[in-house]
């Protein structure tokens, strides 16, 4: 090692804790592969967090320090130490080497040094840059890193974006960073198996330091601290010496190079592109091939030379420019900022454009702050622009254009025709994956975004978007929209590639999106008196069931608590437990609750309280609060990237889970009321998930019950037992629907005993016999899992991916989990596009006819419409057409529909 005693003042060392780094970067993206199924994610995970470094900080030194293989001097000190860590997984240890390789040809020094761990190494380095004068940067994710912080050495976390200087370390900690050590002693670390005092969290161990001042000090008083914390600090006063020894930092490591050594180095073309050739890292690939020889990744960049491009526009020739950009372009990315998520209540904030890579721009119109430069009046602005963006003519790009459309209807201004969405292309294309921008731009471009909360901080300190610097702001929404025609380009290419997820895409879900749109936008009209009453009648129930609990429990209890109710049921009761949580504990879940509730009065007690309490808080409370203040109708949000299957999921509020099958839940339907002059219409697929099953297991007995308008599960019945159909008993039927439930759901023998209350062999003969009268079935099944296994997914009828990401795992559980997927998938999401066809059909039989009758909800398999009294005669009659004839199936659609002043009484 060279002099470190020759000071070199105003220089930078970054140290990356690239151990860290790969592991964090393994856990979070997802389980990426190249054709030939070698995992990927870690590599370039790893490789995007040290671009984005070279680029956010300038050093004049700079390494990646990693572990090295086998024992360190702490094993010798501590047999135990880490190990309770599990294995390192295999898809892990294999991207190891080849990510060495790669960040050696990306030009950092690369360190690993035997016997020591990456920590080690660089404590020894930023105290020999601190003795050089130099400062230093580690970005690290662990907490153990920040007794190194002081006057020289400050942390970075790329993850949660946190920087911790030494005030950062007191904020944080609550101790100073040369209190961390004892800090950490005090408080242990499960992760490497160093115990410290039990029952010391970070708020004792702080407030001890306080008092104390330091560890040594704290041990000389340990028979001063009361309470049983204190004895446990005393059972443990002779562990902490050691403990402090392993978590202690060491920074006299011999070091085998010169820390000049430790300078960026050119890059090795030839070695990255044949690693970006082998790992399909294509957008790197491009990039060095459009300039081999100076190339510097700047995918994954939220400062680099993308942004040259950016502009913010805050004058009307600038506007009057962008727009006839926009206006020529093919098509063009359109970003909205606004002050919240909620659709239809938020405030437009400012709109952002990009009409080719790298080039965008921000029109703030929104930004409230003091210093705020002068933005364009919205009349002046939406002059200009609403005519563009009301055109018809599909060239709209967006990220979420549902979102969008909301915002800017909140506005006055109704978005026209949408080339492209990215969120549902990468749904199309991956619904198993992640699709918010941020993941969708590091997974196909290899770019790290910048976050809005690195814009507005987060927690209590976060700001609006509209006090957000619009410089800042511009930079962020510039690149929202430049990195979605990005995406765009690269998911469209894929998706072109296959027919049938060109059909899902383009006839399913870019419009579904619109009719959803309108949907949430028209909401449902709510009787909120009569929620009121039915609030205080659950309230009046709850009371006396926690009467009952009380006196079958002897006293009274906290039935909100499971830490009091399982003390009660096992503890002073003496019940079974018959689980127990994660914890330990003994398991008071709904599944347990309702096995002890067979023999156990206080257990149904308990059971129906939590029932009512969940209907109580979630709904009769909640609903009227929710109301919009300006349209007095009660408007839920439909995702349509949220469930693999493709089936819709409502939030805010989630009207799809409302209980039907108790009377206080078919209540609740009873205050989604149709306005005066109208009566709401249910139209429900019949069966529809057997009928699907019907016709992709081509089953002659199955196509012959549905063919012939049978009783599904009375046909079932009177094969599986054997009887003719008019001597089915109603306990045979009964058996047969949760026979045919079970099994397109992948049921097994155990578990339709389960369900039945049977011996295992009976119910497993019952299947037998199934298969042996479907034999269709059985086969599709066969066929089916084989498929998944080889192709690694499952597709609906008209060709909607489902993946099974562990359909060949090594664990039992997740492989059968992931089989039992594969049967039923099919199914489910086949139900999910025909509601949705069914959804787009009947809108566009709406609006051609021009009917008063709006679509307001979607509920699985049913959809609920306010039909003006003048035209129900013809919506009850047309309507089942419409939803029957979206698909040719091997059996008939049926569609059952109901009327009534109410959700129930439509029902």
């Amino acid at each position: 090692m060279n002099d470190p005693s020759v000071s070199q003042p105003g220089k930078t060392l970054l140290l990356v804790d690239g151990s860290s780094y790969l592991y964090r970067a393994f856990h979070a993206l997802p389980d990426l592969r190249n054709a030939a199924g070698e995992p990927t994610s870690a590599i370039k995970g790893v490789l995007a967090m040290l671009h984005r470094l070279r680029k956010d900080y300038a050093a004049d030194y700079i390494a990646c320090v990693f572990d090295a293989k086998g024992k360190t001097f702490r094993d010798d000190l501590y047999p135990a130490y880490k190990a309770n860590r599990p294995a390192m997984p295999d898809d892990l240890r294999s991207q190891i080497e080849p990510l060495h390789e790669a960040i050696r040809a990306e030009g950092w020094p690369l360190v690993v040094i035997d016997g020591v761990e990456a920590d080690d190494v660089i404590g020894t380095l930023v105290r020999h840059a601190a003795q050089k004068g130099i400062r230093s940067i580690v970005s690290t994710g662990d907490k153990d890193m920040a007794q190194l912080v002081d006057g020289h050495v400050t942390l970075v976390n790329t993850m949660s974006l946190e920087t911790l200087d030494e005030a950062g370390v007191v904020a944080k900690f609550g101790v100073a960073p040369d209190r961390i050590i004892d800090y950490l002693t005090l408080v242990g670390d499960a992760v490497d198996n160093v115990p410290g005092v039990a029952k010391c969290g970070p708020k004792t161990a702080a407030k001890w330091l306080a008092e104390y001042g330091t560890l040594d000090n704290l041990l000389a008083h340990a028979d001063a601290v009361k309470g049983a914390v204190g004895e446990n600090l005393r059972a443990v006063v002779d562990w902490l010496p050691q403990a402090r020894a392993l978590l202690t930092i060491k920074t006299d490591v011999a070091l085998p190079f010169d820390f000049d050594d430790l300078v960026l180095k050119p890059r090795d073309i030839d070695a990255l592109r044949g690693l970006f050739e082998r790992y399909e890292f294509r957008t790197w690939l491009r990039e060095l091939d459009a300039s081999p020889a100076t190339a510097v990744s700047s995918e994954p960049d939220c400062s680099g030379s993308h942004r040259a491009g950016y502009e913010i526009i805050l004058s009307e020739a600038q506007l009057d420019a962008w727009v006839a950009r926009v206006a020529t372009a093919d098509a063009f990315a359109l970003d909205v900022e606004a002050s919240s998520a909620s659709p239809l209540q938020c405030e437009l904030i400012g709109l952002a454009f990009a009409v080719c890579e790298g080039e965008a721009a921000y029109l703030p119109l929104g930004h409230h702050y003091a210093g705020a430069p002068a933005q364009l009046s919205r009349a002046a602005a939406f002059a200009r622009i609403k005519p563009l963006l009301e055109e018809r003519a599909a060239k709209i790009v967006g990220q979420n254009l549902k979102y969008a459309r909301h915002v800017l209807a909140n506005c006055g201004i109704a978005l026209g025709g949408a080339a492209d969405d990215t969120l549902l292309q990468s749904y199309v294309l991956e619904a198993h994956q992640p699709h918010e921008l941020a993941s969708l731009a590091n997974r196909h471009l290899g770019l790290a975004t910048l976050a809005c909360d690195e814009l507005t901080g987060k927690g209590a300190a976060r700001i609006g978007f509209d006090q957000v610097a619009v410089e800042r702001a511009g930079e962020y929404a510039a690149e929202q929209a430049d990195v979605t025609l990005r995406v765009r380009g690269q998911l469209a290419a894929r998706i072109a590639a296959s027919e049938k997820l060109e059909y899902v895409y383009r006839e399913i879900e870019l419009p579904v999106s619109e009719v959803l749109f309108r949907m949430e936008r028209a909401g449902v009209l709510l009787d909120r008196a009569l929620l009121a009453a039915q609030s205080g009648e659950l309230g009046r129930k709850m009371l006396e069931l926690e009467q009952r609990a009380f006196q079958e429990a002897g006293q009274p209890f906290n039935l909100g608590s499971p830490k009091q109710i399982g003390d009660i049921l096992f503890a002073q009761k003496g019940l079974p437990i018959l689980k127990k949580t994660p914890g330990g504990a003994p398991s008071t879940d709904e599944e347990t609750l309702e096995l002890l509730a067979l023999d156990h009065p206080i257990a149904r007690a308990i059971l129906d309280y939590r029932g009512l309490a969940k209907l109580k808080s979630t709904y009769t409370d909640k609903l009227p609060q929710m109301v919009h203040p300006l349209t007095g109708r009660l408007h839920t949000s439909y995702s349509q990237a949220t469930a693999v299957t493709g089936r819709l999921a409502s939030v805010e509020p989630n009207l799809q889970n409302i209980p039907a099958r108790t009377a206080e839940g078919r209540r609740i339907r009873e205050a989604f009321i149709a306005p005066p002059g109208h009566l709401l219409v249910s139209a429900d697929y019949s069966q529809i998930e057997l009928r699907i099953m019907a016709h992709l297991s081509d089953d002659a007995g199955l196509l012959h019950a549905f063919a012939n308008d049978l009783d599904i599960h009375t046909a079932t019945a009177a094969e599986v037992f054997g009887v003719p159909l008019d001597a089915v008993s109603a306990e045979q039927r009964r058996i047969a629907k949760v026979i045919n439930f079970g099994l397109i759901y992948g049921m097994s023998a155990f578990g339709l005993a389960s369900q039945l209350n049977l011996e295992r062999s009976a119910a497993q003969a019952w299947i037998d016999r199934y298969f042996t009268r479907y034999p269709g079935v059985a086969n599709y099944m066969l066929r089916t899992r084989e498929s998944a296994r080889a192709q690694g997914y499952v597709e609906t009828v008209f060709g909607r991916r489902l993946y099974l990401p562990e359909i060949n795992a090594r664990n039992p559980q997740r492989r059968q989990g992931a089989e039992r997927a594969a049967i039923n998938a099919p199914m489910q999401g086949t139900a999910a596009d025909l509601i949705k066809l069914a959804m787009i059909a009947v809108q566009r039989w709406i609006d051609s006819e021009r009917l008063g009758t709006r679509l307001l909800l979607q509920v699985h398999d049913e959809l609920i419409l306010e039909v003006p009294e003048h035209e129900l005669e013809r919506v009850r009659a047309e309507l089942p057409s419409h939803m029957c004839d979206v698909a040719a199936l091997k059996v008939p659609l049926r569609v059952g529909v109901g009327v009534g002043g109410n959700w129930e009484a439509a029902h």
